[in-house]
């Protein structure tokens, strides 16, 4: 009877709800600048001479805006840099002399994370810059009864390829495993427990 209670203890700590450690604990490093996608929001200043003209822009599903001077400039796909040397090239092609442009990116509402399984609110929530996936967890409401919490999986894009990290999310939610970091579109699965 010993035995049987000592199998039916190895079997259980064997069935991996104690993953290693083999995800990344640092932040992937972002492109320098990412690509503007619908739901962002700009601020672009053009000065010229001792003028100055600002204006916020709203990227819709088009993903164009209308810059003063110059009128419609698809941005969508675009970085912000790419995008601030567009305007002003265009802008120094006979309208202004010598302009400078400044283009902030104020909300980055096209980066997402897709959270599906086992959680409270599943569907999408914006990324935030140092956000972990204990934040992205909290942030659909938390585990259901049923979640399965230390075998959640991160599925992201690493150099063009599908990559998942499977995720002990109560241990590290403990302070007993490292953190997580999310990067923009990933993918979280969070399977259902077996009993």
């Amino acid at each position: 009877m010993r035995r049987l209670v000592l199998v039916i203890a190895v079997a259980l700590v064997g069935c991996g709800d104690n993953p290693p450690v083999t995800y990344p604990t640092v932040a992937p490093i972002e492109e320098t600048e990412t690509s503007l996608g619908s739901g962002d929001v700009l601020d672009v200043q053009i000065f010229y001479g001792t003028n100055e003209s600002k204006a916020t822009y709203r990227l819709g599903p088009t993903g164009s805006i209308n810059v003063q001077f110059i009128g419609r400039i698809d941005a969508a796909g675009k970085t912000v840099g790419s995008l601030q040397d567009e305007i002003r090239q265009k802008l120094a092609d006979g309208y202004l002399v010598d302009p400078v442009v400044s283009l902030t990116l104020v909300e980055a509402n096209s980066r997402r994370i897709s959270i599906i399984g086992q959680v409270q609110k599943a569907g999408t929530i914006k990324f935030i810059p140092g956000m972990t996936i204990v934040d992205a967890i909290a942030q659909s409401g938390g585990f259901t009864a049923m979640a399965r919490k230390n075998l959640v999986q991160v599925t992201r894009m690493v150099s063009g390829k599908k990559t998942t990290y499977t995720l002990p999310v109560e241990l590290i939610g403990e302070g007993r495993r490292p953190n997580f970091p999310m990067a923009a579109g990933d993918v979280v699965f969070v399977p259902e427990r077996l009993f």
